[in-house]
């Protein structure tokens, strides 16, 4: 198992995110060990912010010490306020290999969910098991941009092989959960030829899906039809959507006038 580098304290814990799809969340982890290099949109921010100096800093993640002590503290004055808690949006609850933010991220849920509070959780490590024996209102996904391991390797570095994110998310999928995978930010075929369908099969279990383009990337913007690649590709996860019965969500700017 990995460590965590240090820990910190913070003041704070929950809050609103402008999210578009999002109500409140917490991050409790500073940095990610997945290093995605998409570029990834929290460590511009956290760089730009001076959270962090650089990406080797990033990668290198700290835990929040206090975090369970300010759940206590917050969930009392923001209960009657909060429709579901996200675990994140600036990290990762389940970062790869770390046994210690496992553990955190899972009494955490436990709190919020003691509470009456419904959390939904987001990772490109593995959900855990024992996620199974918590509140069934929780709803649990995957970030999945493709099935090329080779792909994720360069991308995602440190994160969970996607075969490991498949299967733990089925696991409590037939568990009873509701599942759900977020198919952003989707590469263009100048960063990897595959095909959507074949993606979106294997994912024909889960209950949502939500499909977002790739941004801040100057490769995306060389890539000359890359307007029309992300309507089609949109357009295919709405219709298997559609006939698969499945909720889904596309991403604000993902679907642009041509």
């Amino acid at each position: 198992m990995k460590k965590v580098v240090g820990y910190i304290e913070r003041k704070s814990m929950l809050y609103k995110t402008g999210v578009e799809y999002g109500d409140y969340t917490m991050n409790h982890v500073v940095g990610c060990s997945h290093g995605c290099l998409y570029p990834c949109y929290a460590f511009l921010m956290a760089k730009r912010f001076g959270t962090v100096k650089d990406y080797q800093e990033w990668i290198r993640p700290k835990l929040v010490s206090n975090t369970l002590e300010l759940l206590d503290a917050e969930i009392p004055k923001l209960k009657s306020k909060i429709k579901s808690v996200q675990l994140c949006f600036t990290t990762d609850p389940f970062m790869y290999g770390y046994d210690e933010i496992k553990k955190m991220s899972l009494a955490s849920v436990k709190k919020l969910n003691d509470a009456g509070i419904k959390c939904t959780v987001l990772t490109k490590g593995t959900l855990p098991k024992e996620l199974a024996e918590l509140s069934k209102e929780n709803e649990y996904g995957i970030t999945l941009v493709s099935l090329d391991e080779n792909y994720r390797k360069k991308i995602e570095p440190g994160s969970a092989p996607y075969k490991k994110r498949i299967e733990a998310l089925k696991y409590l999928h037939d568990k009873g959960f509701k599942t759900w995978v977020s198919i952003e930010p989707y590469p263009t075929p100048n960063l990897i030829e595959q095909n959507l369908d074949e993606i979106l099969e294997v994912l024909k279990f889960t209950d949502k899906i939500i499909f977002g383009r790739t941004n801040y990337n100057k490769e995306i913007s060389a890539f000359k039809t890359h307007k029309l690649f992300y309507n089609e590709q949109a357009a295919k996860v709405i219709k298997f959507c559609k006939k698969h019965k499945k909720l889904w969500h596309i991403k604000n700017g993902t679907i642009t006038e041509l």
